[in-house]
């Protein structure tokens, strides 16, 4: 049985599952309660003759009841299938960008609207999301009075879209009606899944899942484009390995009996490049001959080394896995072919300032080239030199706790004691040796904790009583002092002051806040005349918004004279991009405290990671923001 609306077929699909009240009812449809109960009485006009009724159970709503089990099931099975309707806005922005990039014709929201069961006003919000997605492949939707809305722009950049889209879907939900149903054509993906991996392993190609997933993709859309009468225009690809050309042939040939029409050359020529680039590189660096490969490799880690201070320059394993990458990178970049990468916002919170280095550097190499490299590029980029940085050096700063020792035997004694607490503790730094005497006359005690052979009045900071041979809960009480984390804080003190915050309360913009920042940071000698150019190169590059409103500007590079940080608090939110930024962390860091650099990245990674944003911006001055800044780095 088919129902004479769509409303009328979704409302008892509704009532199936579920009592509702008619107030529920008219929301979920987007009508009034009036226009629910004539649907109701048009539904039971329908639906007496198979034995179904919809009652009105008062207190709990319309009700599906079964008079007529035979009936019914009778009705259930000679029913279409139903419609899948998006119910939220990302999946309105997915189902509106597929159904413009498989139509041939133009299409009007209205009548998506209707099917849909929401307004035009909704659909018309949801476009512009639709409209920044197309953008980022060149793609333009062009309105014609009457006829609605149609999508342009190359076959290639088309294909690319939808098979990014549905790859990124897939992630999520393999099952996705979308890919399942709406944006391929039926019986296309069991034969390819089937095949492919047969045509890959006797070329000798390997690919990882994602890879094999995304050609997999990339062919059903292709099919469906090709059966539609859109071939791809002539397109000659790069000389390529003979086992891609062997592959890029026989899925060609599958291609072509799927989609029932002769492949053009130019089909194929685009099916290696997508194969070479995504097959995995098994070959031994010296057998790799491609230029481009090993000069960026080279420029990447000089430009580390220049700028940042970090040798990685005799790092081989280093070397051999930027190359390996690199090398079908560069053919990914040549034909702008994206390769999503879902890690990318949690590379960018572990390696911070790998991020940074290596994004400076790509950015400095793609002057002198005409690719584009993508952030998802960069970020794989980032694994290899993040893993090269924690083998070769101290990821993060570690200050290691200082302990004044305060002891009045004989010198014996001291050194047993000393060398014990070295012995059981090696990351202790016992600074002084005083007397009782000293200790008294001390107005501050500047190390972290004190150790006292004898009771002692306690000043500003913890004191533990030893015995010359300590007891288990004296160590243990050590112990807790010494695991205590003093590095976060420690940065904190040193780097961050009261002349170097503010508060803007009035409206700002984000280069008006550099200029101002930046030249205060210059007449009180931290930086030179080119630190703001510099910061607002790098912010040209790639937004420095970490999340959740904390945003991180710096130089490319660390061209500080001294390192500091400039705090600013920005209740009413400064633009930041298509963002805003309520917190914002001026980085000067100069090369002599590259190894701390990390640290100070950690610090906000730490606040971003605490959520403590919300709670920093409330801050009215320099003595607030330390104390909400203490607390969040000692619950880390």
């Amino acid at each position: 049985m088919r129902f004479p609306s769509q409303r009328l077929s979704r409302l008892f699909d509704l009532l199936q599952n579920e009592t509702l009240p008619q107030d529920e009812l008219a929301r979920r449809l987007n009508v009034t309660t009036r226009t629910v109960r004539a649907d109701i009485s048009a539904l039971n006009e329908l639906l007496r003759q198979h034995g179904v009724q919809l009652v009105l159970n008062r207190g709990s709503g319309y009700q599906l009841t079964v008079d007529d089990m035979g009936r019914y099931q009778a009705l259930q099975a000679s029913r279409p299938k139903a419609l899948r309707i998006p119910r939220t806005a990302p999946e309105r922005v997915h189902y509106l960008a597929v159904r413009f990039l498989t139509s041939a014709f133009s299409l009007k929201l209205e009548d998506l609207a209707e099917e849909w069961f929401v307004s035009r006003a909704t659909l018309q919000n949801d476009m512009a999301e639709v409209r920044e997605l197309f953008t980022r492949y060149n793609l333009t939707l062009e309105t014609r009075p009457r006829h609605g809305m149609k999508l342009f722009g190359s076959e290639m950049a088309l294909r690319a879209c939808l098979t990014d889209l549905l790859w990124q879907l897939a992630q999520q939900d393999s099952a996705n009606p979308l890919i399942t149903e709406e944006a391929l054509n039926a019986g296309v993906q069991e034969p390819l899944a089937e095949r492919l991996p047969t045509i890959f392993a006797h070329a000798r190609l390997r690919f990882t899942d994602e890879g094999e997933q995304f050609i997999r993709l990339y062919c059903a859309v292709a099919v469906r484009r090709i059966s539609e009468g859109f071939p791809l225009p002539e397109f000659v690809a790069d000389d390529v390995d003979d086992n891609v050309r062997e592959a890029a042939r026989g899925i060609a040939a599958l291609l072509q009996t799927l989609c029932g029409k002769p492949l053009s050359e130019a089909e194929e020529n685009w099916l290696r490049v997508h194969i070479a680039a995504r097959q995995v590189q098994e070959l031994e660096p010296s057998a790799i001959s491609a230029d481009d490969a090993e000069a960026l490799a080279g420029y990447i880690l000089r430009y580390i080394n220049t700028h940042y201070n970090y040798n990685l320059l005799t790092d081989e394993q280093l070397r051999a896995d930027l190359l390996t990458h690199i090398r079908t990178m560069i053919t990914r970049v040549r034909y702008q072919i994206n390769i999503p990468n879902p890690l990318l916002g949690n590379i960018k919170q572990h390696y911070p300032m790998a991020w940074d280095m290596t994004l400076a550097a790509v950015s400095g190499w793609g002057k002198y080239t005409p690719y584009t490299i993508s952030e998802n590029e960069v970020g794989f980029l980032v694994l290899h030199i993040g893993v090269g940085l924690e083998r070769h050096y101290n990821v993060g700063y570690q200050r290691n706790p200082r302990v004044l020792l305060v002891c009045d035997t004989g010198n014996s004694t001291v050194r047993m004691i000393q060398s014990m607490l070295l012995r059981k503790y090696p990351q202790l730094e016992v600074s002084e040796i005083a007397t009782l005497r000293d200790y008294e006359q001390r107005a501050a005690i500047a190390e972290d904790f004190v150790i006292s052979t004898a009771r002692v009045a306690e000043k500003d900071k913890p004191v533990v009583v030893m015995s010359p041979f300590p007891t288990d809960f004296q160590l243990e009480q050590i112990g807790k002092l010494v695991l205590v984390d003093r590095t976060r804080p420690w940065m904190l003190e040193k780097y961050f002051d009261a002349r170097h915050f503010r508060v803007v309360d009035g409206p700002m913009t984000q280069q008006q806040l550099f200029k101002e920042l930046c030249d205060e940071l210059e007449q009180d000698g931290y930086v030179g005349a080119d630190f703001l150019p510099s910061v607002v190169e790098r912010e040209a590059i790639v937004s420095t918004m970490l999340g959740d409103g904390i945003a991180l500007p710096h130089s490319l590079g660390l061209m500080a004279r001294k390192t500091v940080v400039y705090t600013v608090l920005a209740p009413q939110g400064i633009a930041w991009g298509e963002e805003t930024a309520h917190v914002i962390f001026l980085l000067a860091i100069s090369k002599r405290e590259y190894e701390e650099a990390m640290t100070i990245y950690d610090l906000f990674v730490t606040f971003l990671r605490e959520r403590a944003a919300q709670q920093l911006q409330t801050c009215r001055d320099f003595a607030q923001f330390q104390a909400v800044a203490m607390t969040c780095l000692s619950r880390f």
